[in-house]
């Protein structure tokens, strides 16, 4: 493997990025002027440079406008609830389980976990936040700390394992040349020990900051999760107090309907909706929602406030989330999926993989390097955002690095724990790891630091625990 100075100069512009979010600083700049400066090296010309800051920012917006739409919808649904007042009378039934922050934290992680574990985290996330936020943050637990919980349970542990819908076990399994169930049983395990680990640690971290119901910035961050200030619209019917009630029973029973179809889906019709296409299902059943709602509210009016809802919901979730459309567009370059389309050539290099290939030769044969190796090779593949591109590469890797002391199945699981804790994502910001922060109405960049130490700390305990008693 030959790198060229378009891998060196990637190489490079990952590492000060690291480093800038290490201080707590913003990547936007280094990000737009890495994807210039390589696109400008690799095709020889400082024209290409420009056009590849504005293709990398569309390709970006293009693979991450599915989940800035699911928060619009989900959030536009809140904001007509919240003009019937049903926001409030939905969540209090749940209030009676969730008695305090320090419960609510642990309710949030179960059911996120169960959930994500069936359908993915994706369609999973719009649900949670809906109904279970509002609830625990009333309870006492603060926002951030809330997306800490769902992160965790579910882009995490959840999906790390894949252990129901089994994708990532079966990338990880054909390219280690291994039957799936055997690393998707090895995947579980380790996903579990480092799920564990993260959310003792996160817990003790955060407890402090867990407040009593009585506080009142719990309003203050209900505020702000829902992103609305006193509504303006007027409504125009005369049994507002009844549709208040009504849709506090409707909207719930409609969400548990989707979770219902989902799993007769999965385990009966053989229809399942994972991923994409469950997250679609959930922002079209919120959008029926939303008309229905608004059509209660404000009748005739309708037509106008369902726009604005609309509207502020897409404004939220711009204002948000933008920032993360230029940082991916920089880490799409390294896939060749993305990269040809950046750079205006036919066929995209492979930059972030070409590098991990090359320094293959270089890893140790000790049974703790050669695992913790394929862990930081599954970390590296993992900024990529996905989680799952690098699975190939990590799988390949483990069937070439196994020693007496470690077998492939358990070396392929870590790097598949690496890749996807990673990118599926916790710890990067332009993962779908976006959807939560938007939804718990928290920076994202300041969530990617909250996990950070929980997170490194259960993934190293769970390597540990795979070479000594896998």
């Amino acid at each position: 493997m030959t790198l060229t100075l378009a891998h060196f100069i990637y190489g490079v512009f990952t590492l000060v990025i690291i480093i800038t979010m290490i201080f707590r600083k913003g990547i936007v700049l280094p990000t737009l002027l890495g994807t210039f400066i390589l696109s400008w090296v690799f095709n020889g010309s400082i024209v290409s440079g420009f056009t590849a800051i504005f293709h990398a920012n569309l390709v970006a917006a293009q693979e991450l406008f599915s989940i800035f739409l699911i928060i619009t919808f989900m959030l536009a649904l809140l904001h007509s609830l919240k003009d019937l007042g049903a926001d409030v009378r939905m969540i209090q039934p749940i209030q009676r389980v969730m008695v305090n922050g320090h419960v609510s934290f642990f309710v949030l992680i179960g059911v996120t976990y169960v959930i994500s574990l069936f359908f993915w985290p994706t369609p999973a996330v719009p649900l949670i936040c809906a109904l279970l936020v509002p609830a625990a943050i009333r309870a006492g637990l603060p926002a951030m700390v809330a997306a800490v919980a769902i992160a965790i349970a579910g882009q995490g542990m959840a999906l790390s394992s894949d252990y129901i819908v089994q994708v990532a076990p079966n990338l990880s399994a054909t390219a280690a040349n291994l039957d799936t169930s055997i690393v998707a049983d090895r995947s579980l395990i380790l996903s579990l020990v480092a799920g564990g680990v993260a959310i003792a640690i996160a817990y003790i971290l955060y407890r402090k900051h867990i407040r009593s119901k009585n506080d009142p910035e719990n309003e203050r961050e209900l505020k702000q999760l829902q992103q609305s200030e006193h509504s303006v619209h007027q409504p125009k019917t005369k049994q507002l107090q009844t549709w208040s009630k009504l849709f506090a029973i409707i909207v719930p029973i409609a969400l548990l309907a989707v979770v219902v179809y989902m799993m007769y889906g999965k385990f009966i019709a053989n229809t399942e909706l994972v991923g994409g296409d469950g997250a679609a299902f959930v922002g079209g059943v919120a959008v029926i929602l939303l008309l229905l709602s608004t059509i209660a509210f404000g009748k005739q009016n309708a037509l106008d406030y369902v726009g604005s809802h609309i509207t502020n919901g897409f404004v939220f979730a711009f204002k948000a989330m933008g920032p993360v459309i230029p940082i991916a567009g920089f880490f799409f370059l390294g896939s060749p999926e993305f990269s040809g389309r950046i750079l205006g050539v036919e066929e995209g290099p492979a930059l972030l993989f070409d590098i991990v290939a090359s320094i293959q030769q270089y890893l140790p044969e000790s049974s703790f390097l050669v695992a913790f190796s394929v862990l930081i090779i599954g970390i590296i593949t993992g900024l990529d955002g996905s989680g799952f591109s690098g699975l190939p590469l990590t799988g390949a890797l483990a069937a070439s690095l196994q020693t007496s002391g470690v077998d492939a199945a358990t070396l392929a699981s870590i790097g598949q724990l690496g890749a996807i804790w990673t990118g599926g994502g916790t710890i990067v910001a332009w993962s779908s790891l976006i959807a939560i922060a938007g939804f718990c109405g928290v920076s994202v960049m300041d969530l990617v630091r909250k996990n950070f130490i929980p997170v490194i700390v259960g993934l190293i305990i769970a390597t540990i625990v795979g070479v000594i008693f896998l």
